[in-house]
């Protein structure tokens, strides 16, 4: 099942924040054996956020959102979902408990909305100030455990890294635990010297075409003075792999090039 994420909010777009949920999705997902298949950035639009959304949900993907889930006006991401699934949002009972909980005699109406959710939601425990995510698509009675995922799985997670990283991390280790390691694919590369990619591509394709990997390459900027330099290697299954970057070195050595391996 692939994964994917969607990154919300207008201050990644005009530069005022830089995006670490890339990067960190990346890890936590690699951690695991499992792998981002797409990613998405979305600004505080609300209308356009309800049709990026639906596309995610078309998906039948696993996806990871981060940000707008709080209560301030630019914050649209609770209603959108709503919108997206065709659900009321609606006072959580458990996130309810959670935020009186955080804030006792304190709670307000305006906290209390943190807990206003999509009709079909769970909530998602947050371990840094108990304001809880959520989620939709858990599978339904008879169709498996709550650690099947189902298409169209969702997680909606603060902005804050603080938050929403241990957030994604619960998740991947309850709900999909179950998709740990069970991707059968493997990527592996070395570097090749003194070619151009030119000179490498019918290569690259008999050995796509026999092996049913992908075959890709990644040239590095040729500094002045320095070598041309590029990353060729296969990425699919780990038996294919294995076989295909064989041939590739050997490949790569018959026409003349340097093969290194890529160290660390």
């Amino acid at each position: 099942m692939a994964i994917g994420i969607l990154i919300i909010g207008d201050e990644i777009l005009s530069g005022r924040r830089e995006d670490k949920h890339l990067a960190k999705s990346i890890e936590l997902l690699g951690a695991r054996g499992m792998r981002l298949s797409w990613a998405r950035l979305c600004g505080d639009d609300q209308p356009m956020l309800i049709q990026t959304l639906r596309e995610c949900f078309a998906t039948g993907d696993v996806f990871f959102s981060f940000g707008g889930i709080g209560a301030t006006p630019d914050d649209h991401t609770r209603q959108a979902v709503a919108a997206a699934r065709g659900v009321e949002l609606a006072l959580h009972p458990e996130a309810e408990a959670e935020i009186r909980a955080r804030f006792g005699a304190e709670t307000t109406p305006g906290r209390l909305e943190m807990g206003r959710l999509p009709a079909d939601a769970r909530i998602v425990p947050n371990p840094y100030n108990r304001i809880p995510g959520f989620a939709v698509g858990q599978a339904a009675a008879g169709q498996g455990s709550i650690g099947q995922a189902t298409a169209g799985q969702a997680y909606f997670l603060p902005g804050f890294p603080v938050m929403a990283w241990p957030m994604m991390e619960w998740a991947l280790d309850t709900e999909l635990a179950h998709l740990h390691h069970a991707d059968d694919h493997a990527e592996a590369s070395v570097w090749v010297f003194d070619a151009q990619e030119s000179q490498l591509t019918p290569l690259m394709h008999a050995l796509q075409d026999e092996f049913g990997v992908v075959i890709f390459s990644l040239p590095s900027t040729l500094v002045p003075g320095g070598r041309r330099q590029i990353e060729l290697g296969a990425k699919g299954p780990r038996a294919s792999v294995d076989v295909a970057m064989t041939a590739l070195r050997e490949g790569v050595a018959a026409l003349g090039f340097t093969v290194e391996e890529i160290r660390g």
